[in-house]
This record gives C-alpha cells, sequence and structure tokens, in this order.
C-alpha cells in the first residue's frame, strides 16, 4: 500500500509539473489565431497595446 501512494504522489507531482509549463511558441501561435490574431506577438499587442485584430486584416 505505501509504495501505491508513493506511485500515486510522484504520478500526481509529474502531472502539477506538466501543468505548470509555459506552452511553446507554436502553441500560443495558434492560440492567437482562434482569438482572431495572426500571431502571440499580435495578441500581446492588443492586450497591452492599442491595437486589436482589425489590424491583422486591413490592406
Amino acid at each position: 500500500m505505501e509504495k501505491r501512494q508513493f506511485a500515486v504522489k510522484k504520478l500526481l507531482e509529474a502531472v502539477e509539473r506538466e501543468l505548470m509549463r509555459r506552452p511553446n511558441q507554436k502553441t500560443l501561435d495558434r492560440l492567437s489565431l482562434l482569438a482572431g490574431f495572426q500571431d502571440w506577438e499580435s495578441f500581446q499587442h492588443a492586450l497591452h497595446g492599442d491595437a486589436d485584430s482589425r489590424a491583422n486584416y486591413r490592406d
């Protein structure tokens, strides 16, 4: 029983570490596309600056 508890504890620690990792740039860019932006940088500028998603579609 003690071995199982140790194994479960280690598994939960590994899952927690994985959940706390920052997504890579490719993942962030894809999520930004879903929000209507060309890439993560454009999304960040819209959040923290004066740009919005319409800037991505100007001619």
